[in-house]
Formats: C-alpha cells, sequence, structure tokens
C-alpha cells in the first residue's frame, strides 16, 4: 500500500474556509446581540411625554408690568415675573453682604424686567406664594413660603428665614421681545 503524502500547500484552502467560517459566525453573532440587545437600549431612552417636558415655550406679551405667572416645566412650578421698575431697583439697592446666598441682581436675569425663577423653596420643597394676585408677598415684596417662613426677595433671593438658597434660576433663552424658551 502506498501512503500519499499531502504537502501544506494542500491544507491552504480548508484554513481559508475556517478562518472565513469563523469571521462569518463571529459577525452574525455581534449582529444578533445587537438587534436582541436594542430594545432594551431604546427602552432607556426617555418617553415622548418626557421630552415634550424637557423645554416650555411662553409667550409674555399677556404679563402685565407687575404681574407675576406660573407655569409648569418638568413637573416644577416656575415664576415668571414682569418686574415694575421699583422692583427693579430694589433687587438692585441689596447690599450683597446682607445676602444668606449673595447673589447680584444682573446675575439671576437676562433681561432686567423680567425675573424667572423655579419656584421650589430651598428649604424643604414648599412652593412659596407671592404668585397670584392678592397673595402674601413675604416682607420683601419677592415670594413668601408659608410652611417654614422663608421670605425672598424681588430678585428670588433668600432674605429671611430657614431657606440655605436662592430661588433656582433654570436656563432659559428669550426667543423674541415676548417669548422665553425654558429648559
Amino acid at each position: 500500500m502506498s501512503q500519499t503524502v499531502h504537502s501544506s500547500g494542500d491544507h491552504q484552502p480548508d484554513e481559508n474556509r475556517r478562518d472565513f467560517l469563523t469571521l462569518a459566525t463571529t459577525a452574525v453573532g455581534v449582529v444578533g446581540t445587537g438587534v436582541a440587545l436594542w430594545p432594551f437600549v431604546d427602552s432607556m431612552n426617555p418617553s415622548k411625554d418626557v421630552l415634550a417636558l424637557a423645554s416650555v415655550e411662553v409667550n409674555l406679551a399677556n404679563i402685565a408690568v407687575g404681574q407675576a405667572v406660573k407655569v409648569m416645566w418638568r413637573g416644577k412650578p416656575v415664576f415668571i415675573r414682569h418686574r415694575t421698575e421699583r422692583e427693579i431697583n430694589e433687587a438692585n439697592e441689596v447690599a450683597l453682604n446682607e445676602l444668606v446666598d449673595p447673589q447680584a441682581d444682573d446675575a439671576r436675569v437676562e433681561k432686567k424686567e423680567w425675573l424667572i425663577v423655579v419656584g421650589v423653596c430651598t428649604h424643604l420643597g414648599c412652593i412659596p406664594m407671592g404668585t397670584a394676585t392678592g397673595e402674601a408677598r413675604g416682607d420683601y415684596d419677592g415670594w413668601y413660603c408659608p410652611c417654614h417662613g422663608s421670605h425672598y426677595d424681588t430678585s428670588g433671593r433668600i432674605r429671611r428665614g430657614p431657606a440655605p438658597k436662592n430661588l433656582e434660576v433654570p436656563t432659559y433663552t428669550f426667543l423674541t421681545d415676548t417669548s422665553v424658551r425654558i429648559g
């Protein structure tokens, strides 16, 4: 009997085929894993109703000088006040060393006549009064939190009471002179 000896060149087609099958199997496995995981990854994206709350546009044309309104943004109230010249002057005349959380008025507003703040007391998360006509505005003509007695001024800065910080200023952009986008 004679034995046939194969040279190493005879095994080359089998090795190429094995490499191709390994690569193809790996590629199919990666694509399959991606397809299987996509619904899980996609479920972590915010829903459409959450995205809708990510920003809110407010028409300022109907807010009279001296009036404040409350709008909802991300589930929180936002106070928008069309400040009078007297309120602007009061906010600018305060010495920063008198403030619990020192912050100049011009650092809190983009346009001096419009104050936009998140309406959540920084003490325990209550909703301060002073937005609706006739509501108590506190000792500094801004907002008053009746739950624990925090008083905020016409710039939304804490002036008296247990609140440790000023009312938060959300990110906002004036789209026109009479329109603002919050968020």
